[in-house]
């Protein structure tokens, strides 16, 4: 591959990954072709589109805590990037997103029935390859495969009565994100041997990262251009999908509304983001007021502290050149926000 998403501290760590990671991407394209050329443009769609590869780069690299990157590491780290492009498939017809990195998402090109079914293509490509890893293989990916439904019905239902909106979302990014990427550490760990501690504190440290990262991209995807980002600005704004920053809007404007107040810049906010969004114009114009106002910044301290969670839970990581690669991405996740 040309280049790793993330610069590792330790060049010869980074060697040994990128070399992985280039076994890892030939695993992807020959579990995503078929004997049906549409279907295999259809399931191809996302896979060259690019993308971090963030999952599968982290079974590779926690697998260098132990033997090294097997055969079953390369299937693992195919498995999970699997996953998440069937997620992406699913989510993009959900949200009614126009673009995905930097291209029409899969139901512009091929509609919403064939975009569906290419996911669930997918999750059963992954489901096949994770089978011959054994049944605890499985089980987890069973698992998380259940966390990923439960996180996205969570979002979609809202948060119960009497339920703080802001710990739902947290709870719903540790299903809808964090448990994938908390899967992908496990992975890799786990068939390379390493101790059941170590694999632990990696479970532990992967869902907390998964839950900046999300974070991150939120307001990243709110303050950053469609060029920049791949996604159009604004597109959860006007699907009502919920980020913490206009979650932090509301809970200000309650607040204010609870102390008497009628009307004020975080009221009159999350009055407009409660309004007709489907104007471009007007759209961008809430888009603006949301990012110079204050719970953009109260939202990048949330992606901060969930950072250095992450980065809490690698005690019983052995000390050495992965685990601090893997504080350098937790780190990274949310130094894009300065």
């Amino acid at each position: 591959m040309a280049g790793l998403a993330v610069s590792l501290p330790d060049p010869a760590l980074e060697r040994s990954v990128s070399r992985g990671m280039d076994l890892v991407e030939q695993r992807l394209q020959a579990v995503v072709a078929g004997a049906d050329p549409f279907v295999t443009g259809a399931a191809k769609h996302l896979l060259e589109a690019g993308g971090k590869r963030l999952r599968p780069l982290l079974t590779v690299l926690t697998a260098h805590l132990g033997s090294g990157v097997s055969d079953a590491v390369v299937d693992a780290a195919a498995v999970v990037e699997l996953t998440h492009l069937a997620s992406l498939y699913h989510d993009d017809v959900m949200d009614s997103a126009p673009l995905r990195r930097g291209q029409p998402a899969a139901h512009q090109v091929y509609g919403p029935t064939v975009a569906i079914l290419t996911g669930d293509l997918l999750f059963a490509r992954a489901s096949a390859l994770v089978a011959d890893l054994g049944p605890e293989a499985v089980r987890i990916q069973a698992l998380t495969f259940e966390r990923l439904c439960l996180g996205q019905i969570q979002e979609t239902t809202g948060p119960a009565a009497g339920q703080d909106p802001v710990a739902h979302h947290l709870q719903v990014l540790a299903g809808k994100t964090g448990a994938l990427i908390a899967t992908s550490a496990h992975f890799g760990a786990q068939l390379a041997g390493c101790p059941a501690p170590v694999v632990q504190a990696l479970v532990a440290y992967g869902e907390a990262a998964g839950v900046a990262f999300q974070l991150a991209d939120d307001i990243i995807d709110l303050a950053s251009q469609a060029a920049v980002t791949g996604k159009t600005p604004g597109t959860d704004l006007r699907e009502r999908v919920p980020t913490m920053p206009v979650l932090l809007v509301q809970r200000a404007a309650a607040a204010d509304q609870a102390a008497g107040l009628a009307g004020g810049p975080n009221i009159d906010l999350a009055r407009a983001l409660a309004g007709d969004l489907s104007d471009d114009a007007v759209l961008a114009q809430v888009v603006e007021r949301l990012v110079a106002h204050p719970a953009m910044e109260a939202a990048r301290e949330v992606a901060r502290s969930w950072a250095a969670k992450a980065v809490g839970e690698l005690g019983p990581v052995p000390d050495g050149p992965v685990k601090a690669a893997l504080a350098s991405i937790a780190d990274l996740f949310v130094q894009r926000l300065a």
